[in-house]
């Protein structure tokens, strides 16, 4: 903090033996000064706040500073303490107020508070064990000079972006994963150079906000099972300090930060998955360690009678509607902005963000809209997963100001059916895979709306998809109860773990299938790590306990599935070469429509029920004065062979194929080594073709 010229910051007071000054009642949290400590809070229904400062793993404070009065501008109580050493103290807060829980004013002096502003929190950093001194949590002071020097982000256009979904510690955490810090910031950056060799741009990280992944430990047959996603914020400032590789006290945060500098150089954006519905206090039989002892009825969405509404399924729902939990949002994803250079943000059950104290949708959410308009969020990349727990669905309808894009859960659902074979869904699937215009209208929502996902964290991966008919999550100790029920999966004729070549066989190509339409849709994909090289976690959907080889990517398979791993490479590149399956772009020579959907016959318009084979041609220039970008994917998720024509060319263009899933071992190719496609395609059962339409003469350039 700048002083103004020829000032000089002396204490003005004596509180308890330190000598004290009024702070900076702009700067929420607490900030190093030359020669001391800011420390600010705020609570609009307190009567008194204290400073509680500690000795380190120390549960007793060894001092305790009231806020005088007339430290105190409207409802921001602010210090500053002087002789502080960061490296010698964490600290907390006491605040006293008015006590009547049917009004949700529950205040209790004796309960120790974490500041909501909070940029680290101690006695968290071992993953797996508690604090040596088993007491509330506190806070400490953090040094932020990182120098990011000329560092600039990669900016990718949304339309361009391939996101890749990883939970932070089960990236690395399996023996097989080879790197020097297993389950760390530091160990995801060892690989990098897997990531760009797969070919994504964009990771999108699972919660590393400070959680207590001991929160609810418990041992169910014989292991030890723990709140392993993080998805039960403790502080929103603060990342999880036990994803680093080492202590970083009072430099909280460097690793994580040298992790997406390294990232962003190697040309990939990452975006936080945040979760801003709820927090770790759960409901009235939850703990009470922070917003509840700050301002109950402000943070959290209360009934008439005082009681938590629980939108969230995890016990409380925070009150975005209300302007101080706004700020605090907006003051959150702001300091992530600027001081880690986060790319993008997920909101969990963004849903949330639009309700209203009373728990009804707003037609307009004050937050949601000044998250879409914010100067510094400008760049940033904002996607809503559009639904609660409280029913709330809003795919489609999510307000978006033409900013927000969504998790398209139609998507997802569509895609699986169809591709399983179920009757009934040949227009839906073409729906989304031309973009999702009857979700999205792109004069409202311009042609970034829709994120593509057929798996991610929260389901099976994509090879138990194929694997399992119903949910395996006994392990989890609730009797498998617990999870999504449908799943819209197929095992192929075996119910898991099978020694049957045709039903693994089958099983391969469907995961080939996927992984070729979703690459080969318009809207953003994104999908789950593992799933490249056929990664499993035994038939559970809901791993969210599950800190063991069943959620650990086991990095021995991407040798034992090569072929696979290589595939889903090959689909990778292949988008980023073809832009017309990103987004529109001029009109091609050959003069076809931008999208166009067909069947067996080409130019078909209207499907049937039983209509099981579909195909849709993409058309546009590569770029400005460029060649031409026809491409023609075909799904056949019919058991039987189908024999679709394909739309006549003009003169002097051919058909090149560039994948075949039915063929034996998938057969794929560099574009200048395919077979032509001439008339009509023999596509085997439940298979998916792409063809490219070009000028001979144009294919030697394609590839290069």
């Amino acid at each position: 903090m700048e002083q103004k010229s020829g000032m000089q910051m002396i204490p003005l007071d004596t509180i308890n033996g330190f000598p004290v000054r009024p702070g900076f009642y702009l700067e929420n949290g607490a900030m190093a000064l030359p020669g001391g400590v800011n420390f600010t809070v705020f609570s609009h229904n307190a009567t008194a706040v204290w400073l509680l400062l500690f000795r380190r793993a120390e549960c007793d404070p060894y001092a305790v500073l009231p806020f005088p009065e007339s430290y105190r501008i409207g409802n921001v109580y602010s210090m500053i303490v002087f002789g502080l050493d960061i490296a010698e103290f964490e600290y907390a807060y006491c605040v006293d107020g008015p006590y009547d829980p049917k009004k949700g004013l529950i205040f209790d002096r004796q309960k120790i508070l974490l500041d909501p502003y909070a940029r680290a929190v101690a006695g968290q950093s071992v993953w797996g064990q508690k604090a040596a001194c088993d007491c509330a949590y506190r806070a400490r002071v953090v040094s932020n000079d990182f120098d990011w020097g000329k560092f600039r982000q990669p900016g990718l256009d949304m339309k361009d972006m391939i996101i890749y979904e990883l939970h932070v510690r089960g990236f690395t955490r399996h023996a097989s994963s080879g790197v020097k810090y297993p389950g760390t910031f530091d160990g995801l950056k060892e690989k990098i150079p897997y990531l760009k060799r797969l070919g994504i741009n964009a990771v999108e990280l699972m919660p590393i906000f400070e959680f207590d992944e001991m929160r609810d430990a418990r041992v169910v047959d014989g292991r030890k099972l723990l709140d392993y996603w993080g998805y039960n914020p403790v502080s929103f400032f603060a990342p999880n300090t036990s994803y680093a590789s080492r202590k970083e006290d009072n430099r909280e945060g460097e690793e994580l930060k040298h992790l997406i500098r390294a990232l962003n150089e190697n040309g990939i954006e990452v975006i936080l998955d945040v979760v801003f519905n709820h927090t770790a206090e759960g409901n009235e039989q939850g703990p009470f360690f922070s917003f509840k002892g700050f301002d109950n009825n402000i943070y959290y969405m209360l009934t008439p009678d005082g009681q938590y509404y629980n939108f969230s399924g995890c016990g409380n729902t925070l009150n975005c509607s209300h302007p101080i939990v706004q700020r605090m949002i907006m003051d959150c994803l702001r300091y992530w902005v600027t001081e880690y250079r986060v790319d993008g943000f997920r909101f969990d059950l963004a849903t949330i963000l639009g309700r209203n104290e009373d728990g009804s949708p707003m037609s307009k959410p004050p937050l949601l809209q000044a998250l879409a308009f914010d100067p510094v969020l400008g760049a940033t990349k904002l996607i809503a997963e559009a639904w609660d727990a409280g029913g709330l669905y809003q795919v489609g309808s999510f307000p978006a100001w033409n900013r927000w894009s969504e998790w398209n859960g139609k998507y997802r659902d569509d895609l699986r059916a169809f591709l399983k074979g179920d009757a009934g869904k040949a227009q839906a699937a073409l729906n989304r895979i031309m973009g999702s215009r009857d979700l999205y209208d792109p004069a409202y929502r311009g042609e970034t709306a829709s994120v593509n996902f057929i798996t991610c964290h929260d389901g099976f991966t994509l090879k138990d998809l194929y694997s399992y008919n119903v949910k395996h999550n006994e392990g989890n100790g609730w009797n498998n109860t617990d999870g999504e029920n449908n799943n819209l999966s197929w095992n192929c004729g075996a119910e898991g773990e099978t020694s049957d070549i045709q039903v693994l066989s089958l099983r391969e190509k469907l995961i080939r299938n996927a992984f070729a339409v979703l690459m080969c849709s318009r809207g953003t994909p994104m999908f789950l790590a593992g799933d490249e090289f056929g990664n499993t976690q035994y038939g559970n959907n809901n791993t969210y306990c599950q800190d063991n080889e069943i959620s650990w990517l086991d990095w021995s398979l991407q040798k034992e599935n090569a072929k696979l791993f290589d595939f889903f490479c090959y689909m990778i590149r292949f988008r980023k070469e073809h832009p017309v399956l990103r987004g529109k772009t001029a009109p091609s020579s050959c003069g076809f429509p931008d999208m166009s959907t067909h069947g067996r016959t080409p130019w078909k318009h209207e499907f049937h029920w039983d209509d099981r084979m579909i195909a849709v041609l993409f058309d546009g220039k590569r770029e400005e004065g460029g060649g031409d970008d026809i491409v023609y994917l075909a799904v056949n998720a019919n058991w039987e062979t189908e024999y679709p024509k394909l739309p006549e060319l003009p003169r002097g263009y051919i058909w090149l194929q560039a994948v075949d899933t039915g063929r034996e071992g998938c057969y794929y190719e560099e574009y200048r080594d395919m077979p032509r496609a001439e008339g009509n395609l023999t596509m085997q059962p439940r298979s998916v073709a792409v063809c490219i339409g070009a000028r001979p003469e144009e294919m030697s350039n394609i590839s290069e």
